[in-house]
């Protein structure tokens, strides 16, 4: 079984990109299962219905979310939907799932999003001690266990790598939107990488206007961030297992 993770969708132009890739990806490559973070799809912050339904029409099979899972009221209609999930590790109570288990071919998948806390700026609970926890109570009844961990900092989401080694069949990195070139598979056999990247804007500072991002640089003003313009390249940045 091959099963497709790809790095944070960023607005229109990656919905774009998924939507005229994708069916050339799952062909070449024989994809049986797709995983999209899709926590940026809003033009760069959130999800809404509509981003949600492009994403189906193109048969993501999982949606994972991050630092902006609530940055579009939108959410709120579609949370429960089966094949969205957002971090576990928000605080207890909250809406919505934080993973869940799907049938492919005969085998069961589960799919864990997960929040780091390292630069972040979002409260929430230890994400190891839950990943932990979530691994324990699924690991005697599912075939794989793949991990969307949204963090900033490398060293965390190393360490979480190694920490569930052997537990689960992979952990990839989202959130930086720049690809690392960190790809192994760890000594206990779990497949890692630190970053998958971006589907979005190619000429772009993670997806945003390049002169609004070198102008808060420059003169540390606040300046509202834009996207980058949409009729500019857009790249698909992903992990085949």
């Amino acid at each position: 079984m091959k099963v497709l993770a790809i790095g944070d969708l960023i607005g229109s132009a990656g919905i774009k990109k998924l939507k005229s890739e994708m069916p050339k990806i799952r062909e070449q490559e024989k994809i049986d299962f797709v995983i999209v973070n899709g926590e940026n799809s809003a033009e760069g912050m959130g999800i809404t219905e509509k981003n949600l339904k492009d994403m189906l029409d193109a048969k993501v099979d999982v949606i994972t979310m991050g630092n902006h899972t609530w940055a579009k009221k939108d959410i709120f209609k579609v949370i429960d939907c089966p094949q969205l999930i957002r971090p576990a590790n928000y605080a207890k109570g909250v809406v919505g799932k934080g993973y869940n288990i799907y049938i492919c071919h005969n085998k069961k998948i589960a799919v864990i999003n997960l929040i780091g806390r390292v630069d972040m700026n979002v409260l929430s609970e230890n994400p190891f001690l839950l990943a932990k926890e979530i691994v324990e109570k699924l690991q005697n009844d599912v075939d794989m266990i793949f991990i969307d961990f949204h963090a900033e900092a490398t060293a965390e989401k190393i360490a979480m790598g190694y920490f569930l080694d052997g537990k689960v069949t992979a952990i990839f990195g989202t959130h930086t939107h720049v690809q690392t070139a960190d790809e192994k598979i760890l000594p206990k056999g779990t497949g890692y990488i630190t970053d998958i990247g971006m589907t979005g804007p190619k000429y772009s500072v993670i997806g945003m206007d390049i002169a609004v991002s070198i102008k808060r640089f420059e003169t540390t003003l606040p300046e509202r961030y834009k996207m980058a313009n949409r009729r500019m390249h857009a790249k698909c940045c992903y992990l085949s297992c």
